[in-house]
């Protein structure tokens, strides 16, 4: 059960006290409900070449701006160099106070240039892997400073609340913290590297649908425990900069929220950084910056001429303004960026990164399903394959939206299936689904027009209006691929494809939103009846001239298709089959199932060939009712460049694959944490209340006893485990976790043991059934066993007293569990924690 929030709790609950995060449940933490006595974060352990900010130095400048000058400091604007990057913010010339770049990075660094494409964070996130973390941290953070970048926007603390959020593969768990040990090391990673972190979306921007509008209503306990946990991480870890959220947080644009952003991210925990808007989600000029807000992006509405008009007229002091000003400053200081020589950019390493980059795909990579030893595949069932499904022939790098990476190359699985299964071997290819279209044939019209790979000239313009007659009805998708200004498409006078409003205009997916030439692609599925329709196509040029084409698929063409793919699947001893889900910024998915025919297309290929391993290119958790059908499923995210090659890697035996779930996947539609409740999700009104409380992901299912169909933690081995001699005892204010983890299988394979902490029946607070307390990556030999030692600290055992404002020790007997997933605990045993 969750508590009620008043308005009047609501506007105190942000302002709360913080303490200090411990990462990977094996570390003291702060005492409950003390404060913590650290630092602010412009005095954490500087990255290579940073050093903290000089206050003299920033008070010279502070003088020496106009006010002008200062707002100039406080907003985007144009860039007069572009890099393809998101955002610019001019700096002061005469001053020495360089310009900053602002890149789009959650994996990787989104400019106009290439660069590495890493796995998706949630991908990352499944290898449970703290070190690993700042690697990839480490990766994007020197080719940021590479590619001309100073601030990264990234990395993502949001938690995976709802299996819908559209940005899902963008940040890392559904776990409070995993998520927060994670966001911690990519933090550290990417400023190691001297590029300028921002975590982001604060706070609980956990969906797409509304996001601008909505207003997320959460109880204090339920953001201490849950959401603000990754947010404190990144905090403690000495990130410098903050991204607030476009939603309203509690009746509040997040923005302009002084509880948020001065009592809680400033008073409680220290934060000296600056904090920005995201693009667009700045609402006002006197709230804004009067609330802790620094600096709007991309533009100035707010923070141009009406700040200075503010200034003047008396609504806003200008020593707020020298405030933000002053933060904006002494980051930069501490990165170096003010020094009479700055720190020289590095040269990118393209090599390392695509190292890293196959690395974390592998380690990420969760097999859920393996019946009948189809995987690995060994013997004759690796030299006769067949890779059936239109991402096993176009790589599937990368989500859409801003987490959109342009890799200096990337192999198909095909192609990597086919080298890896070597001579002598045979690996055939169906479509099984096509997803850019055939050509509509050139006598369909009348009068008629050749519609494919059409070029029209700068500065002119072309059209055609043609009549075409179906016999019967039929569904047709129409796609539009073009390199201009989108054509115009009218279907018996209807425009197929409108201008949309907002970022769903450009963030069209990572997959479906280009053909693999590079054309952009849009499309548009409609039922059309029998008898003649009337179609009319214009084009224009513009400056630089464009080609487009105009294709289609058919009912007929789909059961081509099919067939085609049947054909293939039992023409060969194995089958792998990839299947896809396009996820974006800017649109929440409306199905946890497959798109399109794919649920047809699998059921058909299993049933050809029992032995069909399905590998899933999705966003985030995906129901399947054909998963009894298949022989294994494993799930590869959006895996980056490397991922054809990682994902022969898994398939072939060469790694044990290693990764395991972050996230619950539900059985079905009907049994997730925001199934049946509109009010949790999407909202009701323009209102979202979070009515779970602290049950969030896991939690809930094991709080009201729901079978998933895959557990968080979950993930199998290619070689066998057993937990042994579990032993707890009180250590340092919390408990020591011993336990023995052994290989019996006969293969060098990757264990996740973790464990988790059950209820204080002595607090009288709202408690999870199971908490995650910890965890540890083994990777032993056939027969070896390793002893895991975890410390679960203090704010493991602890809960958020919302009348104290405080965390409050769980003290008495505690279960403690250990095992492989959170439905799969081997080990049970009690020990009492000691109140203080």
């Amino acid at each position: 059960m969750s508590e009620a929030v008043s308005r009047r709790c609501a506007m105190r609950l942000l302002g709360a006290m913080g303490a200090a995060l411990g990462t990977g449940g094996c570390v003291a933490a702060v005492p409950p409900g003390e404060v913590p006595r650290t630092a602010p974060a412009t005095a954490a352990a500087a990255p290579a070449g940073a050093r903290p900010g000089s206050t003299a130095r920033i008070d010279v400048l502070l003088e020496r701006l106009t006010l002008e000058e200062k707002t100039a400091l406080l907003h985007g604007g144009r860039d007069p160099a572009p890099l393809g990057q998101a955002g610019y913010l001019p700096g002061v010339p005469r001053l020495g106070i360089p310009a900053l770049r602002l890149a789009d990075g959650p994996a990787g660094v989104r400019v106009a240039r290439p660069a590495t494409a890493l796995p998706a964070p949630v991908m990352l996130a499944s290898a449970f892997d703290p070190a690993l973390a700042r690697e990839y941290g480490r990766v994007i953070g020197r080719e940021g400073r590479a590619l001309g970048q100073d601030v990264l926007l990234s990395p993502m603390a949001n938690l995976i609340r709802t299996p819908y959020a559209g940005r899902n593969f963008e940040t890392f768990a559904e776990d409070p913290r995993l998520t927060a040990d994670l966001v911690a090391e990519t933090v550290r990673g990417i400023q190691d590297e001297g590029l300028i972190a921002t975590v982001k979306h604060f706070a609980l921007g956990n969906q797409e649908q509304g996001r601008d509008t909505v207003d997320v209503v959460a109880a204090e306990q339920t953001l201490h425990e849950t959401e603000l946990r990754g947010f404190e991480a990144a905090v403690a870890a000495g990130a410098g900069a903050v991204m607030g959220a476009y939603n309203k947080v509690n009746g509040t644009y997040a923005c302009e929220n002084k509880p948020l952003l001065d009592e809680l991210l400033r008073g409680r925990w220290g934060f000296g950084g600056w904090v920005m808007s995201d693009w667009d989600a700045a609402h006002s000029t006197v709230a804004a910056i009067g609330a802790g807000l620094d600096m709007e992006m991309p533009g100035g509405t707010h923070f141009g001429g009406s700040l200075q008009e503010a200034v003047r007229g008396g609504s806003v002091h200008e020593d707020t303004v020298d405030l933000a000003v002053r933060r904006i400053l002494a980051t930069m200081d501490r990165f170096g960026l003010l020094a009479a020589h700055p720190p020289a950019r590095p040269a990118r390493d393209a090599a390392a990164g695509a190292r890293v980059a196959r690395r974390v795909a592998t380690a990420g990579a969760v097999l859920l399903h393996n019946e009948h030893a189809t995987l690995p595949l060994t013997g004759a069932a690796a030299r006769s394959i067949a890779v059936i499904g239109p991402t096993g022939r176009v790589p599937f790098v990368s989500g859409g939206g801003s987490a959109h990476v342009v890799p200096d190359k990337a192999l198909s699985p095909l192609d990597a299936i086919r080298q890896r299964a070597g001579n002598g071997s045979t690996v055939l290819h169906a479509l099984g689904e096509d997803l850019y279209g055939r050509p509509l044939p050139a006598k369909l019209l009348t009068p008629a027009a050749d519609l494919d790979e059409r070029r029209v000239d700068a500065g002119r313009s072309w059209s055609h209006e043609g009549e075409f007659t179906l016999t019967a009805d039929d569904e047709w998708t129409l796609l539009v691929h073009y390199t201009g200004k989108r054509p115009g498409v009218r279907l018996d006078g209807e425009e197929l494809f409108p201008i949309r409003q907002g970022v769903a205009e450009y963030f069209a997916g990572g997959l479906v939103g280009r053909a693999p030439d590079g054309l952009a692609v849009r499309r548009r599925t409609l039922a059309l009846t029998a008898g003649t329709h009337r179609l009319a196509v214009f084009a224009e040029g513009g400056d630089k001239g464009q080609r487009f084409r105009l294709r289609h698929t058919t009912k007929a063409t789909r059961a081509a298709d099919l067939a085609e793919a049947v054909k293939t699947a039992e023409q060969a001893r194995s089958v792998v089959l990839f299947a896809y889900e396009d996820a974006t910024e800017g649109t929440d998915r409306t199905s946890l199932g497959l798109p399109g025919g794919q649920a047809r297309l699998i059921e058909a290929v299993a049933a050809a060939n029992p032995r069909t391993a399905v590998v899933l290119n999705t966003s985030s958790s995906t129901t399947m009712p054909w998963l009894s059908r298949t022989g294994a499923v494993l799930q590869m995210y959006y895996p980056g460049q490397e991922g054809a090659a990682a994902t022969a890697d898994i398939l072939f035996g060469d790694v044990d694959p290693g990764g395991r779930l972050t996230q619950t996947f539900p059985a079905d539609e009907h049994a997730t944490p925001v199934a049946g409740d509109p009010l949790r999700y999407p909202g009701v009104g323009g209102r979202q209340e979070y009515t779970e409380g602290i049950h969030v992901g896991h939690r809930w299912y094991d709080a009201q006893q729901v079978a998933p169909l895959f557990p968080f933690g979950h993930g199998l081995s290619y070689t066998t485990w057993e937990y042994e001699k579990l032993s707890v005892r009180p250590e340092r204010g919390g408990l020591r976790v011993e336990f023995t983890v052994r290989n019996t299988g006969r293969r060098k394979g990757t264990e996740v043991a973790q464990v988790y902490v059950g209820p204080s029946a002595e607090l009288k607070l709202d408690q999870p059934v199971r908490a995650l307390a910890g965890y540890r990556r083994l990777t032993l030999e056939p027969g070896e066993a390793q002893q895991v030692v975890l410390d679960v600290d203090a704010r493991a055992l602890s809960s958020w007293d919302p009348e104290r404002h405080a965390w409050v020790l769980g003290s008495g007997r505690r279960e403690v569990f250990a095992g492989r997933s959170s439905r799969e605990l081997h080990l049970t045993a009690k020990a009492v924690v000691n109140s203080r």
